[in-house]
């Protein structure tokens, strides 16, 4: 068992690394309009780790990509499970990504066999208040939210992607985060139309997050969504 020394400070160490990889989709936004993002690009998580070639701020950059994403209406739900996203959770490389995002997100965190989390405090950014994670009976009490809800992808694209690529998406990273269990609950399939989280000073990041993923993955937005997320995106 190993205690992690990573910064104690998450939700800055999140902002930095989202910040760079905003700039370097801005930077890429001409390619972008052209039609010249490739599937497997977008297929693989590593793709979020672009060096920065844009000094632009992530709003400024998120509302770029905005503008640009294609605009349409919600597609049925008709064949949606989970199961259309691959098995939950599976292990990759030795770890699974509900572990990773732990190990990521929480502070003072210890380890089981270099993977599985087993205690860490978490301040859940959708509400600001700090969680004591403990592995056993109450391990739900902090859950993992896909940023750009899986129902949600599914309406908007993610229903004519391969297995393959679905799979990549409910593992991505970039579109993870550790969460209180209620938030999560609440939101359910929500876009930014229906659900934000109460914690106000977080959704700037949380809009930049889901324009990001539907720009690196081709999702469109609703016009509802669309201008939920301009409205958010306009104070930030």
């Amino acid at each position: 068992m190993t205690t992690n020394r990573w910064s104690k400070r998450p939700g800055n160490r999140r902002r930095v690394r989202f910040a760079v990889r905003l700039a370097a989709a801005f930077a890429a936004l001409p390619s972008l309009v052209a039609g010249c993002v490739s599937t497997t690009a977008a297929d693989s998580p590593a793709a979020a780790g672009s060096p920065a070639t844009s000094s632009a701020s992530p709003a400024t950059a998120a509302v770029a990509l905005l503008a640009n994403l294609p605009v349409k209406g919600r597609a049925p739900m008709t064949g949606y499970s989970r199961k259309q996203f691959g098995p939950s959770w599976p292990e990759e490389n030795g770890c699974d990504a509900r572990n990773e995002v732990l190990r990521r997100d929480l502070t003072d965190v210890t380890f089981r066999d270099g993977c599985v989390v087993l205690t860490g405090t978490l301040v859940s950014p959708y509400t600001a208040k700090t969680i004591h994670f403990v592995r056993g009976p109450h391990s739900a009490d902090v859950q993992i939210d896909h940023v750009v809800a899986l129902g949600d992808a599914w309406q908007t694209g993610a229903r004519q992607w391969t297995p393959k690529k679905r799979e990549a998406f409910a593992n991505d990273l970039r579109e993870l985060l550790a969460v209180d269990a209620h938030s999560n609950e609440q939101k359910g399939d929500a876009d930014a139309a229906s659900w934000l989280p109460s914690n106000k000073s977080f959704r700037c990041e949380y809009v930049e997050i889901q324009v990001e993923v539907k720009a690196a993955y081709g999702l469109w937005v609703t016009p509802a969504e669309h201008d939920a997320m301009g409205r958010v995106l306009a104070h930030c």
